[in-house]
């Protein structure tokens, strides 16, 4: 009898061991294919940047959540005047930043007058162009005064351009984050990773993870060894055309959702001969959809013909206004006195939906006389030399900025588009609450871009996520540039 209790001690101490020995693992490494030029969102364009610190070190007043909604986050809660022109937010108190120092109103007032003057170096300034002024009406109190009423104001709140930072860090977030969620920044390991820790000091609901390492991955032929390996347990955005490896691997999850990742071959419009309606046209009719998705993303793509994206309830279908149709483009092109055809460049960003989409795409123009020389570039020069210089005939690069349409209204962006037309649709838009008197606008706007052949519209980003099987809480989709975290947990 006594031996009886001694093994039955024996096998309960066992499973109290092994039950601890099982436990939820509480550390992640993710893998993400480009690596941030710097680490403060409300100073550049480039997404790697959001995909690491939107939602887990930084916080806005309002945020995105996994399915395109606006949620309350700094703020939590607000009240619109009946004019819609002034918006008074109630923010959370005892809020701390990362490195102790108190969130209060002035913050949210130093941030938004910050992202909105004359000398701001924000990407997306024009977010913050409705505002008129900002005033601290307590410590837990700031009102936005807006010049006119503008329905997409606290979506735009919640863009990881306009997160809420602090006077004493904002001048260093590039190489040291200071925000208010449930991460901070522990390092930066240049080329290799980047690494964010649970904060113990959070205002909110604590996340579940102690750490979460981002891993720079620009080898997508490596992402398949690395999971297999266990080296990292999830690639939340994952090479398309790896899918078919791991899909019927029970360890894996794998999932397709949508982006709003508008993938374009990019023209400069001021450039000759891209400065001839005719010229564009041609491109966009030598252009084959469907080899190109085939090609460039696994088949996983839907083909758009304006800048917006399918899953939107304001997306208008014109991918019939230019059927692949080579016999029309050689005509175009003829009519602008380049029936010999002509020569130009075309600079490819790293990302395999360029590598690829590019090979595909040089191969369709030069069936029409069209002869392009491929360069490739690395992230930092297509920002610099394209985004930035417009040095550039044409590119290919995914726009994952939600509702992002207006870019084509900015007179110094990339593209070097200019028709009063559109610019007239996108201010009357930007004054504009109505639902349905938005989404005539935008369908307006659709069809113009389509028209004026501004870029070569190509197909919408899927989002194929993989990761391991005991994972919670990633996005499926992906409504704006982020690897949210806050809800991510392991099963036991």
């Amino acid at each position: 009898m006594k031996l009886w209790k001694t093994i039955l001690a024996a096998a309960v101490l066992s499973l109290a061991a092994g039950t601890s020995a099982f436990a939820a693992r509480t550390d992640l490494v993710i893998g993400i294919a480009l690596e941030p030029p710097h680490l403060d969102p409300t100073a550049g364009a480039a997404a790697a940047i959001d995909e690491v610190l939107y939602a887990n070190v930084f916080e806005g007043l309002t945020r995105i959540g996994p399915n395109g909604e606006v949620l309350p986050d700094l703020a939590e809660s607000w009240t619109i005047s009946d004019d819609g022109k002034v918006y008074t937010f109630k923010l959370h108190t005892g809020v701390k930043f990362h490195d102790g120092t108190d969130f209060d109103a002035s913050d949210v007032k130093f941030s938004l007058d910050r992202a909105r003057a004359d000398n701001s170096v924000n990407a997306q300034k024009g977010l913050f162009a409705a505002i008129d002024t900002v005033d601290v009406v307590d410590p837990a109190t700031v009102k936005v005064t807006l010049k006119n009423p503008q329905g997409s104001f606290l979506y735009n709140m919640g863009w990881g351009d306009a997160v809420i930072v602090a006077p004493e860090s904002a001048d260093t977030n590039k190489e040291k984050p200071i925000g208010t969620g449930p991460f901070k920044f522990q390092s930066w390991a240049k080329g290799s990773s980047i690494t964010l820790v649970k904060s113990d000091s959070y205002w909110g609901t604590p996340a579940s993870l102690d750490k979460a390492e981002f891993r720079i991955v620009p080898d997508a032929a490596a992402y398949v060894p690395a999971l297999l390996s266990g080296d990292i347990q999830a690639f939340p955005f994952f090479d398309a055309d790896s899918v078919t490896q791991v899909k019927d691997d029970p360890r894996f999850k794998v999932v397709i959702g949508s982006t709003e990742g508008e993938t374009i071959l990019s023209i400069n419009n001021k450039k000759p001969p891209f400065d001839k309606l005719q010229v564009r046209q041609a491109i966009s009719y030598a252009l084959d959809r469907k080899a190109i998705i085939d090609g460039a993303s696994a088949g996983l793509g839907l083909p758009i013909g304006s800048h917006m994206s399918p899953a939107s309830k304001d997306y208008v279908d014109l991918t019939g206004r230019y059927p692949h149709d080579v016999a029309k483009a050689k005509e175009l092109l003829k009519e602008a006195g380049l029936e010999n055809g002509f020569k130009a460049t075309l600079k490819l960003p790293p990302p395999a939906y360029a590598r690829l989409g590019g090979e595909i795409i040089a191969s369709q123009l030069r069936d029409v006389g069209i002869d392009l020389e491929i360069i490739p570039v690395e992230w930092a020069q297509w920002l610099d030399q394209v985004f930035t210089k417009k040095d550039y005939d044409l590119t290919i690069v995914s726009h994952t900025e939600p509702n992002d349409i207006d870019i084509y209204s900015r007179k110094d962006y990339y593209f070097n588009y200019d028709n009063p037309a559109f610019d007239k649709v996108i201010a009357d838009l930007g004054v504009t609450s109505d639902e349905a008197k938005r989404k005539e606008l935008l369908g307006q706007a659709q069809k113009i871009l389509a028209d004026d052949a501004v870029v070569g519209f190509l197909f919408e980003l899927p989002k194929v996520g993989v990761w391991d099987a005991k994972l919670q809480g990633l996005w499926e989709n992906a409504p704006i540039q982020a690897n949210d975290l806050t809800k991510v947990k392991w099963s036991e």
